[in-house]
């Protein structure tokens, strides 16, 4: 590529580059060939002076060159100061080092050098930094952002401040040089002044006064194409009259899209003649029952009459008042188009599948626990099914045999029993209850069966380290003799009355409500280390309920009208749900955990998607009354909801893994066993474990199985 840069430069290039070295030094120029730069030069002579100035070249080289080899470094400092033969001169008039001229660089890509000198020898490309390098460069060059790269040479350029103010005034429209004044005053070269003699006396050109041939050949052009029709004149357009006739185009006005003509009256009829048929006069009876009616019951607003003649009719004393009625209904009465749409009735109603499709679900009363003399505010169920443990407001906890419905134990207490729980553990054998301001830890040995998980129990909760800690919200003892022959291990005495209880699903972590408790209305006790944490500095709202998620470290706790989830390992809220009812008064989880159902005082139950969105899926408004508890079940594809209306609706509530396809939401059963005490119905429902069956507690005193 560089051979064939110099076989085409032909002769000019080598006489400029001779011409240049003759003038600078005129001792090498009695050497050399005298060159001449004139045009017209032939090939020969161009040869001729191409090989002498070669022969100089080499003869100047050798005073500063040992070496035979036909490449040398731009970057060689010795050669510039070694060559005695070309006069220093000043750096703004040094021509640049490459000579290859305004050519692509990219030719030289594939070569190890960029041009040739001005002695005709190769100048090597610089070594490239890389990336590192490059970085490096970057951060400690203080001039590195106004340094740019010279393709001719590969070097790196310095712009200075004049350089950089030029180029921005280019970027930004203006002109390059700062002294340059766009708007210098305007000089008159030719002066306005009418002078009395002619600047010349010469004749006007014969020019003027002949056709021009051009203009000619113009014209015929343009006729051409109009008599051919390629050009067609412009037409006027009618230019209407100055003045029209205003209701000259009423009747032709079309109609609006919505315009419904007035309806007409409706044409006289016989009963209206002056002389009607004897048929359309009425009789006295008919007159009477006329009269007695009101006149919006008539069904017209005259009686037939006979006259002799046209002349004897009397004037119709209620015409004004029927054209002023008349011009109200054109005027206030609305009228409109409207496509009627046949819609099918049944097509409004949803396609929900048959309850009998759905099973199994409880629908018939299996067995009824009877033992509570007052209200059964809470049931729990042992993680194999196989127990049932109660509290009422008859201060007493009972444990039942859920196949056969006795009573196993009862165990009495000083306060109330609000909430009564079953550690979802299946390897230990404990249940919370909750009295008053104390939560009891029993480890109930109700058959022999159980008598290994029960010394399992025991020696875990001697394992556990009473250790009265300074800030501990709640204080744990060990039970003494007389209550640990009952069953009772460890007692929590707390600051406020206890409102609900949640197991976490491992059963070692369980939270108590406190809805009078303030800052520490939720409590969170680790079983293992005896120890009660608060949460949360500030409760938000009163707390109603609390649950754990079934698969994430997540809490949920509901207040008046809003269900908030927090992450207990980041310590953050992730999502706050709105509710949309007036007072929430019991919550639950899917055991998959994407969906929520909530219970309120104001007799609805909210379906909430997670996932989908922070306001219900569904809401349901089943019940009449208060809605006291919500339960899932842990197998089956069901729900259920129980209220103050002494009823308990059984719900098939199934959930796909398909994200696109919604819960199908179905009620299938209402259970109407229990009667209603004090205002108060059915106050806890709960399912079985493993079977399609629920427990309900009423304030009846009763506990009812269905299946």
């Amino acid at each position: 590529m560089a051979d064939a840069d110099h076989d085409d430069g032909s002769s000019s290039d080598y006489s400029d580059l001779d011409h240049e070295l003759v003038d600078t030094d005129d001792s090498n120029s009695q050497e050399s060939l005298s060159l001449t730069d004139e045009e017209g030069n032939d090939s020969e002579q161009s040869d001729s002076l191409m090989n002498d100035k070669i022969e100089s070249s080499s003869e100047l080289s050798d005073n500063y060159s040992t070496d035979d080899e036909d490449v040398i470094s731009d970057s060689d400092s010795n050669q510039d100061n070694a060559d005695k033969n070309i006069p220093e001169q000043d750096s703004s008039d040094e021509e640049p080092a490459n000579t290859v001229g305004n050519i692509p660089m990219n030719w030289y890509d594939d070569y190890p050098h960029i041009g040739y000198n001005l002695h005709g020898k190769k100048i090597m490309k610089p070594l490239k930094a890389d990336e590192l390098e490059s970085f490096l460069k970057k951060m400690d060059d203080p001039n590195f952002w106004r340094t740019v790269n010279d393709k001719t040479t590969g070097k790196d350029i310095v712009l200075t401040n004049e350089e950089i103010d030029l180029i921005q005034r280019v970027q930004e429209g203006k002109f390059p040089s700062t002294s340059y004044d766009p708007y210098q005053p305007y000089v008159d070269f030719f002066t306005n002044e009418q002078l009395l003699t002619p600047l010349s006396n010469k004749p006007e050109p014969k020019s003027r006064f002949i056709p021009s041939k051009w203009e000619h050949k113009r014209v015929m052009k343009i006729v051409r194409a109009i008599r051919n029709g390629w050009i067609k004149p412009r037409v006027e357009k009618d230019v209407k009259p100055q003045f029209y006739l205003l209701w000259e185009k009423e009747g032709q006005q079309k109609d609006h899209p919505m315009h419904i003509p007035a309806p007409k009256l409706k044409t006289p009829g016989h009963e209206e003649s002056y002389n009607p048929p004897p048929e359309y006069l009425p009789n006295e009876d008919e007159i009477q029952a006329w009269s007695n009616k009101d006149p919006e019951d008539r069904t017209t607003n005259f009686l037939p009459r006979k006259f002799q003649n046209l002349r004897s009719v009397p004037a119709y004393d209620k015409f004004v008042q029927e054209r002023f009625e008349r011009c109200l209904d054109l005027y206030l009465c609305p009228r409109q188009k409207r496509d009627r749409i046949q819609i099918d009735p049944d097509e409004l109603i949803p396609k929900l599948p048959k309850p009998a499709d759905l099973q199994p679900f409880p629908s018939s009363e299996r067995i009824i626990y009877k033992g509570h003399t007052s209200a059964v505010r809470s049931i729990s169920l042992s993680p194999n099914g196989r127990w049932l443990v109660s509290g009422g407001d008859d201060k007493s906890v009972r444990f039942w045999d859920v196949d056969i419905g006795r009573c196993i134990k009862t165990i009495n207490f000083e306060d109330l029993v609000t909430v009564v729980s079953w550690c979802p553990n299946p390897t230990v054998n404990l249940v919370l209850i909750a009295c008053g301001q104390q939560v009891r830890i029993f480890n109930p040995c109700l058959s022999e069966d159980d008598k290994i998980k029960s010394d399992v129990t025991d020696e875990l909760v001697k394992s556990i380290p009473l250790v009265d800690l300074q800030d501990n919200p709640a204080i744990w003892i060990m039970s003494d003799s007389n209550s640990y022959a009952t069953g009772e291990r460890i007692v929590i005495k707390c600051s406020n009355n206890i409102d609900c209880i949640s197991w976490h699903n491992k059963g070692d972590y369980f939270a108590t409500v406190h809805r009078k408790g303030g800052n520490k209305s939720v409590l969170v006790h680790q079983l293992s280390k005896s120890r009660t944490q608060v949460p949360f500095k500030r409760c938000r709202g009163l707390v109603q309920c609390v649950q754990f998620h079934p698969n994430k470290p997540f809490m949920l706790i509901a207040t008046q009208t809003y269900i908030r989830i927090y992450n207990l390992v980041k310590q953050e809220l992730t999502k706050k749900l709105t509710s949309g009812v007036k007072w929430i008064s019991s919550l639950a989880i899917h055991p998959q955990g994407d969906n929520v159902i909530v219970g309120s005082y104001d007799a609805r139950l909210c379906w909430f998607d997670i996932d989908l969105s922070t306001k219900p899926y569904k809401t349901l408004r089943q019940h009449k009354q208060a809605i006291r508890s919500v339960a899932f079940h842990k197998n089956y594809p069901l729900f259920a909801s129980a209220s103050d209306d002494g009823t308990v609706i059984i719900c098939h509530g199934r959930v796909f893994n398909d994200l696109m396809q919604n819960p199908l939401i179905v009620p299938v059963k209402i259970l109407r066993n229990h009667s209603i005490s004090n205002d108060l119905g059915v106050l806890d429902c709960i399912f079985h474990p493993s079977e399609p069956w629920i427990f309900s507690a009423g304030a009846d005193g009763t506990i009812r199985l269905h299946s």
